[in-house]
């Protein structure tokens, strides 16, 4: 099938380059998939199918000014082609009546890049069988996706990218009868029933912890263990003016203060971009390739922010592939030297976060991020577990938790995927440890 979707694709671009006239432009991208996605609530199945779906954006790009739109693509020529040039008739009539972009970016030079992971997914009809009995007397709730997700790039150029990978994803939740509740998540290219057993069993142990009555926490400053699902959620806010060159430049990054020199990070601390895993594509909107590595925070230091074509042309920065947003695509976070057995004995007292929600910056200029507790989090005496925790709300800066209050980061990195599947589903996630965090501030 992979094969019979991309050679469609690469018939509509034929098809549009044969019958663009000499003074315009294209960029052609896709976003397609095939995947299983099936809902559990109380360890039944709530519903199950296989969804196929895909979409094409066309932009035209004429007398620098531009204008896009999207269609569906099935795969069928004879389908998306007619589509593909009615749209390219209906762009013509708008272009020119649109302002003139200065920093408009125009695809150049014939880069190509060809990339199919193949994975080793659960077959369809072995879905609820593989799932269930595990969990059989708990209530589970949860959602499972797998299966292809594809993408495409091409334009009047010569550029042409594609990228295909057979993945999964499992969201779930345990909760009591009391509605606390234990999240988790599972992701790959190959699934193992070891790997998903020993996850559920870990979840099973957390939610007998819940069952004990909730402890509440005065308000104030506690030694914390950021476990990687809360690592990664405190990270995923780099991606809201916090490493974009953009941000940076007009005054809206939180890694300003860094730059300048007047706040630092913890050397302990190197955050990087790495795409060698191979679970994102590394093009982006306009085609270009991103670094294999791209080291961000390098020890403590800033060494590079994320630059996008446009961004580069407004402010006369090299380029490195980022994309529309600059953001986080494929991150990771270094490891330490904390082992898993030396965490709660390293911890001695304070807090173990097993999860956040409901992140926003509260002073972006200063780094200060708030947030709340969520699912399984636990007060922690003298390095055993006393109690869950009911649930507190957070306003700590990156540069005292990721700073000088950084005491340790474990020796293992925890795959955090991207699990939104509004509109279809995303790719990637990060490869985080978790961290030990001095004095983390707790407002309410």
């Amino acid at each position: 099938m992979i094969d019979r979707l991309e050679a469609s694709f690469d018939r509509v671009l034929a098809g549009l380059t044969a019958s663009l006239h000499a003074d315009e432009q294209f960029t052609l991208r896709l976003q397609g998939e095939v995947s299983q996605f099936t809902r559990f609530n109380h360890a039944k199945v709530r519903q199950t199918g296989i969804v196929t779906d895909g979409n094409l954006q066309l932009k035209l790009i004429y007398q620098q000014r531009s204008s896009s739109v999207e269609f569906p693509f099935t795969g069928e020529v004879e389908i998306d082609l007619p589509q593909a040039q009615s749209a390219l008739a209906a762009l013509r009539v708008e272009v020119p009546q649109l302002p003139i972009d200065p920093y408009l970016v125009l695809p150049t030079g014939t880069a190509t890049s060809h990339e199919v992971h193949a994975g080793h997914l659960l077959p369809d009809a072995d879905v609820v069988d593989s799932l269930l009995p595990v969990v059989e007397n708990l209530d589970f709730t949860g959602l499972y996706a797998g299966g292809m997700v594809m993408r495409g790039y091409a334009d009047s150029s010569g550029q042409k990218h594609w990228f295909a990978t057979e993945s999964y994803t499992l969201d779930y939740s345990l909760f009591t009868k009391t509605g606390q509740a234990v999240k988790g998540t599972l992701a790959g290219s190959h699934w193992d029933d070891a790997v998903y057993q020993a996850k559920i069993a870990e979840s099973k142990t957390q939610l007998v912890r819940l069952a004990q009555p909730l402890k509440t926490i005065e308000r104030g400053k506690y030694r914390t263990y950021l476990a990687p699902a809360a690592t990664a959620d405190l990270l995923g806010m780099l991606s809201w003016g916090g490493i974009s060159e953009a941000a940076l430049q007009q005054g809206r990054s939180c890694f300003g203060a860094l730059q300048r020199g007047e706040q630092s990070l913890s050397s302990h601390l190197t955050i990087s971009e790495n795409f060698q895993r191979g679970l994102v594509p590394r093009f982006n909107e306009l085609g270009e390739i991103a670094p294999a590595h791209l080291t961000l925070i390098d020890r403590g230091h800033l060494a590079n922010t994320l630059v996008n074509a446009r961004t580069a042309k407004e402010y006369q920065k090299p380029a490195n592939g980022a994309n529309r947003s600059e953001s986080l695509r494929s991150a990771e976070i270094s490891t330490g030297e904390l082992t898993a057995d030396r965490i709660l004995a390293t911890l001695d007292t304070g807090l173990y976060l097993s999860n956040l929600h409901y992140l926003n910056w509260s002073d972006r200029p200063t780094g200060r991020v708030t947030g709340m507790t969520r699912y399984a989090c636990f007060w922690v005496e003298r390095g055993e577990i006393v109690a869950p925790i009911a649930n507190l709300r957070f306003d700590e800066s990156l540069y005292r938790c990721w700073g000088d209050n950084l005491m340790a980061l474990t020796n293992t990195v925890e795959f955090i995927p991207d699990v939104d599947t509004y509109g279809s589903r995303q790719l990637g996630g990060s490869w985080v440890p978790g961290l030990l965090v001095d004095d983390f501030t707790y407002t309410l």
